[in-house]
This record gives C-alpha cells, structure tokens and sequence, in this order.
C-alpha cells in the first residue's frame, strides 16, 4: 500500500500515520527524516542535500525526489510507504508523477479552519513531563497548572493562534491545490484511490472509515 497523507498542520494526520503505518506495516516517510539521514549516512545525495542547506538554499525538488526513489528502494519499504508532508506543491506532485513512484492511495483529512485553531490554540503543555491538556476538551483541575505538580503550563509557540493561522495560511496556498490535482489524478486513474475523510469526527470513527475505503 503505497499512500500519500494530506490534510492541515493540526488535522490529525500524525495520529492516522500512526494507526496507518501499523495496520499496513509498511514505514512512514517525510522528508525532513529522509534529508537528515542521507546526510548523516554521508549518502552522495547526502552531500548535495548538505551542500543545498550550507548555502541557506531550500534542496531542489530533483534532490528531493532522488532521496524519495533511494529511500523507497530499500526493504522495509516492500510493503508500501506512507509520504507524509511531501509532495507539498504542485511542482513537487509534477515530479513525483513524471519519476514513475506509484501511489495506491491519497488519504485527505479535512478539518475546517476555525476548528484547527480551536484545538492547536487551546493546547496547553507541562514542560517537565509533556503532559498536555486542552481548556476546552481536557482542561487541567487548576486553570494553568499541572494536575500532578502543580507547576505552570505553558502554550508552545507553534500553538499560538496567529501562529496556526499563519501556518495555515500557507498550507492553502502551497498545499491545498494539491486536493484537485489528485481528484483529478484518481478520477481518470483505475489505480488511485482518493479517500476524503471528516477528520472532526472520533480518531476511531476517523481510523474505520479510512481502513474500509483502503481495502
């Protein structure tokens, strides 16, 4: 099962690359792990992924897919692979399709904008532990406190509110495109699956739907 994740920073994709890493025993792959173990392999590709990354330049999407076609070569990729944050532009699904890696499978998760900030910005974290809580869904006994210490909690910066906007702000104009591109890719396809899943519902709701419409 060879799957390709899409779906908002905050939409649960971890927690369904997880469930779908498991179920299909195949490896996740995002290419932020893929660049830094090729560089620390001292991989040729490695090299120019280092050398890319010395000069403050982003790697090429060439690089990139290179280091996808090496990386899905090896064993424990037999099975399948999940890609998870790549492709993330039209270009980078360009030539995904063009250097012939074949994909089963999109799944999408969708979340509505104004939920995914609910949930990112409400998160709240014991830094000593990394106990999290949430101060609409599970909130802590004492407002700001941990419930075991009593030690404040804090918001990460990533969870600040102007901060999932913004980060969500990128995602529709970098990412999201690639929602039609690969409707389209599965429309006139007869061995791609596009699967589009409401990723408000319960993680297990969420997990059943995406395993019945994988098999």
């Amino acid at each position: 099962m060879k799957i390709i994740l899409l779906g908002a920073p905050g939409a649960g994709k971890g927690t369904q690359a997880q469930f779908l890493t498991q179920e299909f025993e195949i490896p996740q792959i995002s290419t932020g792990d893929m660049l830094r173990a090729a560089i620390k392999n001292n991989t040729e590709l490695g090299k120019m992924a280092k050398q890319f990354m010395d000069e403050g330049k982003l790697v090429s999407d060439d690089l990139i897919i290179a280091l996808v076609q090496e990386r899905i070569a090896q064993d424990d990729c037999k099975n399948g692979f999940l890609l998870d944050g790549f492709p993330r532009t039209l270009a980078q699904a360009d030539a995904l399709k063009n250097a012939n890696v074949a994909i089963d499978a999109i799944v999408e998760i969708d979340v509505a904008d104004d939920v995914i900030v609910q949930r990112m910005s409400g998160r709240r974290v014991h830094m000593g532990s990394g106990r999290t809580y949430h101060m609409l869904y599970n909130p802590p006994k004492v407002e700001g406190k941990d419930d075991l210490t009593g030690e404040e909690l804090i918001q990460r910066e990533d969870d600040k509110e102007e901060i999932v906007k913004d980060r969500l702000a990128v995602y529709h104009k970098q990412t999201q495109p690639l929602v039609a591109y690969y409707k389209a890719e599965a429309s006139s396809s007869d061995t791609i699956k596009y699967i589009h899943v409401d990723g408000t519902q319960d993680i297990k709701v969420v997990q059943q739907q995406i395993k019945e419409k994988l098999s």
